[in-house]
């Protein structure tokens, strides 16, 4: 049996944990094993190329990196990887996030980052989820049932509002 990819959760800083929890516990509620890092792109350098260099080897399948600000770390991960890239631009105290945002979005030909909304890491886990369940159906399978019971849940809103 094919062991499970795992996603990586890197953040540029632990101050960005409360925004990063939430794709952690979104992935674990799909059972993707799961590993959360911090590292920073102009801090530790070094040791994030080494980990994107290596994640594919290490098991990988997807990398979701959270960063704000000078927002680099995306980029930066994905510059070391053939693995696909998910950025968080992580709002900050400057620009309400938008720095962060044009920082992860804008990336040259070549090195692509998928880029969810600021502070979108729910949306992260989920797009993770989708790239992994190209090839396991395990995951396929939770995730129509994901959309069945918002479609449910949308349907049972509409008829009490109508009661009205």
């Amino acid at each position: 049996m094919t062991q499970k990819k795992k996603v990586a959760v890197i953040m540029g800083s632990d101050s960005d944990m409360p925004v990063v929890s939430k794709a952690i516990e979104k992935l674990k509620y799909f059972g993707v094993p799961v590993e959360a890092h911090v590292m920073s792109a102009h801090r530790t350098p070094e040791r994030a190329i080494s980990f994107a260099s290596n994640a594919y080897y290490n098991g990988f399948g997807v990398i979701i990196a959270a960063a704000g600000k000078a927002a680099h770390l995306a980029g930066v991960l994905a510059a070391h990887t053939i693995l696909p890239v998910i950025g968080i631009p992580i709002k900050s105290s400057t620009m309400g996030g938008l720095d962060s945002l044009l920082s992860t979005v804008q990336m040259p030909a070549g090195i692509p980052v998928a880029t969810v909304a600021i502070d979108g890491a729910e949306n992260a886990a989920i797009l993770a989820v989708q790239m992994l369940a190209l090839i396991d159906t395990e995951l396929s399978d939770k995730l129509f049932k994901m959309k069945q019971d918002m479609e449910t849940a949308v349907i049972e809103k509409d008829k009490k509002l109508s009661q009205y």
